[in-house]
């Protein structure tokens, strides 16, 4: 069974268990999906479900800073919530020292010589590494790595 195919079980059983939280974040994440799917005519692939995942994850964090920033816990509070929903979907995220070890073997394989070849790794990288690990730290490494 695909992602969209369990996305919508779940849809299912989260409408038959009346779990509302569950059941709004999953709408919501539905509805990224169809968007997407009018606005390209596609047919999404599990690559473009992650990539749809992720970005709602990444807005559910800057949400999440903001509203502790602002001082609105209860809305930080709904934001974490669907952030969990979002992130039982990700595939599991790699540990830092596979990461690096993706990074060291990037950097070998395009020669990269300093800091301006760095569009060249994060090229390779960015594919091998989408939904499983957190690209602004890769981005991170890559600079590191080739600064060094």
């Amino acid at each position: 069974m695909g992602l969209k195919e369990q996305i919508t079980e779940d849809m299912k059983a989260a409408m038959r268990a009346k779990d509302t939280g569950k059941l709004g974040t999953i709408r919501l994440l539905t509805a990224a999906m169809k968007q997407k799917e009018v606005d390209e005519r596609v047919e999404l692939t599990d690559a473009h479900v992650l990539a749809i995942i992720e970005k709602m994850i990444k807005q559910r964090k800057d949400s999440i800073s903001q509203f502790e920033a602002g001082g609105r816990q209860d809305l930080a509070d709904i934001e974490k919530a669907e952030l969990v929903v979002l992130a039982a979907y990700m595939p599991a995220g790699l540990s830092e020292d596979e990461i690096k070890a993706e990074v060291q073997a990037a950097v070998a394989a395009t020669g990269a010589a300093g800091p301006q070849d760095m569009g060249k790794v994060m090229g390779v990288l960015k594919p091998k590494l989408a939904g499983r690990a957190d690209m602004t730290a890769v981005s991170a490494l890559v600079k590191a790595a080739l600064s060094s």
